[in-house]
């Protein structure tokens, strides 16, 4: 079982557009609404693989409805946490050239009792759990040690842990030592307070991250596929050229596949692969959509696998 907790999860609206411009106008050609967050994301990949998941996440207000209805059907367990406020809408724009516009709300103040709820139904679901995802932002209130607290309560358990955030929540969570960090490029910048634009920057990066705290770190660079530092070394993915339709979510995806192939064969090599393949295919995708098992298989095996020396 791969557990996930999306703590600030939220409804995705997504708006696809002829074109994105400034100073003038565009036409919409398509809207939809989707249960939304870096957990739920994960979730569905892992599921869509064909793996074991269980879903977590905090659910409030009339948003909280319609997130709940929109998950009604979506083929894994899902333990909504209740709590006052309601969660967030995050807004997603996306044109025909593949360009995109990501506009999230903070999310819902939530107070110690109901943080409380949160912690104690990831302790509840740790005994059947292989791994625990910990996924996306904190919401406002929340303190920036949560997810290190958790990572902690994990390792007691003895359940793996993969840590994908940003900010804060960063720093506090690498000091409690996770199995594996996924920060995109630019959470590895705000991290590192410094610009990572060449190859040698990536591998630089890789391990001065791992040194942090991280057991191992797979740094995602988008179409230039993902960077891995473990105790072996240091390994780089490059994927073939597509036609890129939405890279919204591609992240989430390349992080979830990771961590189904670790649970199917504990490769670390061989799931960065595999994460960049799924990353890849689902940014061909129009909207915030993930590509299939055999959509990913069929991108695996054109991933160029490097030994990297920096």
């Amino acid at each position: 079982m791969i557990v996930t907790l999306t703590v600030n999860p939220a409804i995705d609206r997504n708006v696809a557009t002829d074109r994105l411009v400034f100073e003038d106008r565009s036409y919409i050609l398509s809207t939809s609404e989707g249960a939304g967050g870096r957990g739920i994301n994960a979730s569905s990949v892992i599921h869509a693989f064909g793996g074991k998941t269980l879903a977590i996440a905090p659910s409030g207000g009339p948003a909280g409805e319609r997130f709940e209805q929109f998950l009604a059907g979506c083929g894994f367990p899902v333990d909504f946490v209740r709590i006052r406020n309601p969660i967030r809408t995050n807004l997603t724009i996306t044109d025909r050239q593949g360009l995109s516009v990501k506009l999230n709300e903070l999310g819902p103040s939530m107070n110690k009792k109901e943080l409380d709820n949160v912690v104690q139904a990831v302790r509840q679901h740790l005994p059947g759990a292989s791994w625990l995802m910990l996924c996306g932002s904190l919401p406002p209130d929340v303190p920036p040690d949560f997810y290190a607290r958790l990572i902690k309560l994990a390792g007691k358990a003895k359940v793996r842990t993969q840590l994908d955030t940003d900010g804060d929540a960063l720093i506090e969570g690498l000091e409690a030592k996770p199995t594996v960090v996924t920060p995109n490029q630019q959470e590895a910048e705000r991290l590192l307070n410094k610009a990572i634009v060449m190859r040698t920057h990536f591998l630089e990066a890789a391990e001065r991250i791992r040194a942090m705290g991280a057991e191992s770190v797979v740094m995602s660079l988008g179409s230039r596929g993902a960077v891995g530092a473990y105790r072996d070394g240091l390994i780089e993915a490059i994927p073939p050229r597509v036609d890129v339709v939405c890279p919204i979510g591609a992240g989430d995806a390349l992080a979830a596949a990771f961590v189904w192939a670790m649970a199917e064969k504990n490769d670390f090599a061989d799931a960065v692969r595999w994460g960049v393949a799924e990353g890849t295919a689902s940014a061909r995708l129009p909207g915030v959509r993930f590509a299939g098992l055999e959509q990913a298989r069929e991108i695996y095996g054109k991933v160029e696998m490097r030994t990297a020396r920096n």
